[in-house]
């Protein structure tokens, strides 16, 4: 049997290149014969059938098929997709062999198309689990793509050439982009899973459109996404280079509740290294026997154990585009945060957790405390002028420490501390009170400790236990330590995180419990 037409007077409303008007030329030929293969031995035969469909330039399509079952089965076959001359896509020997060349590949437009013709058994780009065993064949177990542009599930990769093969409900490809290079495998499930994505990358860069658009993916239903085996050698997240990337992650069902885990996310540069666990499911979530009623929206909170090893925080913040606010620095930052929403996306407004911080041999940097913000603030360097001229060279350049520790807590985006230490050469800063984190504001008290002799130094390297907080650590150092009292001073930072307002307090200003009980001597600007 033999079709053939110009499909002028017929409009294609597909994705292109298969999109035409009605007044266009679009030849089409499909072909259909009917054959016997002889199988060698005596008079066996067996039916078979060969399809081939050509639309002009655009496509050829062509299966040989074996008739002799109840279900037609593909033996093999060839697809060619915008080819130029003296390009082809011959049938091979066994399998479907695709060969695709276009400006731009938009998947997720064909798989409208397909979802709304609900045509089970033609779609190449569906989820293989969802088609019908007899169709599987129709799909290709080997595969050449280049495009200009491809689209999926929302997200573009230019300049893509793959090479890949499918095995059963296994994809395997080696892919390189202007986004990405390297080895790509992803197993469908069979049941109702999303699957497995493991991937081995030499390279990735995840633009802001980008990711933006992953943080909406991970808005939707966490049954939509995969588990993850992801190493990359060199990430990149909008415009941040991050390393090498680690990510394990895992989509389950437990007590009939979705949970996405996150086993491993690690993190590896020259100057740190941050590793965290967590998982991210929905609040209250319930079974569903033990739903009732109309569903509504599910909220999912994301929870995250973690740590930081900082062998420079200097370079390490200038990779993130803080330069010249830390020299050198190193230490540690663990402990556990949660917020609202998407793992990607940081919501401070319902942000709580703890967090301990503990740095060693480094210097705060003259810097705009606009730059570094709150760093810009805990910098001390609008501080000076308020300062006896004793200790104004401690700060005017920028705090040198011996060390910065601390306990953290974070409770509706309001991170709040009662023990933060800072000890430097000549003197010695304690810190409490909290900031803001969705409004970048501060309300802090700071004490300025001057290292009078040896005992005081030992004092103040003492570690501050958060069950008593600054206060009561003071009132216990004037009692051993009376002399120190006389030379140290206290102020109070608010106001924001870009201008803080420095007010210093009296020197009588210590109770016995820790806390003043003098009126402010006067109070300045950041720029004073």
């Amino acid at each position: 049997m033999t079709v053939t037409s110009t499909l002028q007077g017929l409009a294609l409303n597909l994705p292109p290149p298969l999109n035409k008007g009605a007044d266009q030329v679009l030849p089409l030929r499909y072909e259909n014969t009917l054959v016997r293969e002889s199988l060698g031995s005596g008079d066996a035969t067996r039916l078979q059938d060969q399809l081939s469909l050509e639309l002009g330039r655009v496509a050829a399509i062509s299966y040989v098929r074996d008739l002799s079952g109840p279900e037609p089965r593909v033996l093999r076959g060839g697809i060619g997709i915008g080819l130029g001359a003296g390009e082809s896509a011959p049938l091979p020997e066994q399998g479907v062999m695709a060969n695709i060349n276009l400006v731009n590949v938009d998947i997720d437009s064909w798989i409208r198309v397909l979802e709304a013709a609900g045509a089970p058994g033609a779609p190449l780009l569906r989820p293989v689990a969802t088609v019908a065993a007899g169709s599987q064949g129709y799909l290709p177990t080997v595969m050449a793509v280049r495009a200009k542009e491809l689209t999926v599930q929302g997200r573009k990769l230019h300049n893509v050439v793959i090479g890949g093969s499918r095995e059963g409900l296994t994809w395997r490809a080696n892919v390189d982009a202007s986004e990405l290079n390297g080895y790509v495998e992803y197993r469908q499930s069979s049941s109702a899973g999303s699957g497995l994505v493991a991937a081995r990358l030499a390279r990735l860069n995840i633009a802001a459109a980008a990711a933006s658009e992953v943080e909406a993916l991970l808005d939707e239903e966490p049954t939509t996404i995969p588990a993850l085996d992801i190493v990359v050698d060199d990430f990149e997240l909008r415009g941040k280079k991050l390393g090498r990337l680690e990510i394990d992650a895992v989509n389950r069902l437990t007590s009939g509740v979705r949970e996405w885990r996150l086993n491993k996310l690690a993190l590896t540069t020259p100057e740190a290294g941050f590793t965290a666990n967590g998982n991210w499911a929905a609040l209250n979530a319930q079974a569903p026997a033990a739903r009732t009623g109309a569903r509504a929206p599910e909220r999912r909170r994301m929870v995250m154990n973690f740590r930081l090893d900082t062998a420079d925080s200097g370079l390490l913040l200038a990779r993130f585009g803080m330069k010249d606010i830390i020299r050198r620095g190193k230490g540690k930052m663990e402990g556990q945060v949660s917020w609202l929403g998407s793992p990607l996306a940081l919501d401070y407004p319902s942000m709580n957790g703890t967090f301990n911080v503990n740095m060693e041999a480094g210097q705060f940097l003259k810097a705009d405390p606009g730059l570094a913000k709150l760093l810009g603030v805990l910098s001390l360097q609008s501080l000076p002028r308020r300062l006896t001229l004793d200790f104004r060279d401690v700060f005017t350049e920028g705090f040198a420490f011996d060390f910065v520790r601390g306990d953290i807590t974070i409770q509706q985006g309001m991170a709040a501390t009662n023990n933060l230490q800072m000890k430097g050469v000549n003197a010695a800063v304690l810190m409490e009170g909290k900031a803001d984190l969705a409004h970048e504001t501060q309300d802090i008290k700071v004490v300025v400790i001057p290292e009078i002799n040896a005992g005081t130094a030992s004092l103040v390297a003492s570690v501050i236990n958060p069950a008593i907080g600054v206060g009561t650590f003071l009132a216990q150092m004037f009692l051993r330590q009376p002399l120190i009292k006389a030379a140290t001073q206290e102020f109070h930072i608010d106001g924001t995180w870009t201008d803080p307002k420095i007010t210093k307090l009296g020197r009588k200003a210590f109770a016995p419990e820790g806390r003043p009980d003098a009126p402010p001597e006067s109070k300045v600007g950041a720029g004073s």
